[in-house]
């Protein structure tokens, strides 16, 4: 997998220095042509390498999942604030999480951390139960249910 990616990434070098232009843009429409050219190349393959073709698409929607995630609790956090009538129901979440490793762990403590409206207070000591705050706890099941299937789901997918 860092076979493919190291030469996705000399593919899009490549690009920029034919083309010419070295702009963010056209980087990015280099990595996307090499990953194009690298899938035609190992299409017929069955190796280990093939695991590169499915996570860096995986890779893109959970982008496009988490800017979404992101925009949502901005326009949410907005409302509260823009709102006259005090509305708020603080509260701290005790949340047993899937994760296996300490980088898996602190890559959804960021990911929370950088969403508006909640951050982890604690890790407990056995790693297993994440105590996350959240300005505005309409339903509880249904907040958990939002991490587990969402951006849990997502960054194991993405991870492993």
């Amino acid at each position: 997998m860092t076979k493919n990616f190291l030469l996705n990434i000399l593919l899009s070098l490549v690009w920029v220095a034919l083309t010419g232009h070295l702009n963010y843009v056209n980087f990015i429409f280099g990595f996307f042509l090499g990953f194009l050219i690298l899938w035609v190349l190992n299409r017929k393959r069955n190796s280990a390498e093939k695991g590169y073709f499915y996570k860096v698409p995986r890779l893109l929607l959970f982008s496009l999942f988490y800017l979404y995630d992101i925009f949502r609790a901005n326009l949410e956090v907005a409302k509260e604030i823009l709102t006259p009538r005090f509305q708020l129901k603080p509260a701290v979440v005790a949340f047993e999480h899937r994760l296996n490793s300490d980088f898996e762990i602190t890559m959804f403590c960021n990911l929370i951390a950088l969403t508006p409206g909640t951050m982890v207070l604690k890790i407990s000591d056995d790693k297993k139960l994440l105590y996350i705050h959240t300005f505005n706890m309409k339903d509880k099941s249904r907040f958990i249910a939002n991490l587990r299937n969402g951006l849990e789901k997502k960054l194991i997918e993405v991870i492993r």
